[in-house]
């Protein structure tokens, strides 16, 4: 009925040259919300969180607030810090067999070494050296299939 009335009313409007405004209903759109991965504090694991309002500039780069979805807690998250650290991980070096030592535990190796483990069939690359409780070092290697594990050297 209203239409009716308002199509009335504009026709009338058109025949005398009046321009008339007609009210048009605004479509409501949905607000589209940004999420991310990130490690969640309150829960110990890493959770989608939905990043809240604008990023703000800091000295120390761009900071926006980021609402997990699980807790629903806000942590102010540093996003140049988090491009920095995707860029960091998507360049990972590929380990090659070609490039690599076979690992014997009565060898010493250096930290950067890389190796190869016949009975893993994985390379790794060896991320630091430790001294174990009994004197003998052991090495930290992080593997391309069996992440990090730790190996004797030096054994006599």
């Amino acid at each position: 009925m209203a239409t009716a009335k308002a199509s009335a009313k504009a026709k009338k409007a058109a025949e005398d040259g009046d321009e008339i405004e007609i009210p048009v209903a605004k479509k409501k759109s949905k607000r589209k919300a940004k999420y991310i991965v990130l490690y969640s504090p309150f829960l110990m694991r890493e959770t989608k969180h939905e990043l809240i309002g604008e990023p703000i500039e800091h000295e120390h780069g761009r900071q926006q607030w980021a609402r997990c979805t699980v807790s629903h807690h806000s942590q102010l998250i540093n996003l140049d810090a988090l491009e920095d650290a995707k860029e960091k991980a998507g360049a990972a070096i590929r380990l090659s067999r070609e490039d690599s030592r076979e690992y014997s535990p009565r060898e010493s190796y250096a930290i950067g070494d890389v190796i190869f483990h016949k009975a893993w069939d994985d390379v790794g690359i060896i991320r630091s050296k430790e001294i174990m409780s009994n004197g003998r070092a052991s090495l930290v290697v992080h593997f391309e299939k069996n992440k990090e594990k730790r190996l004797v050297e030096n054994l006599s």
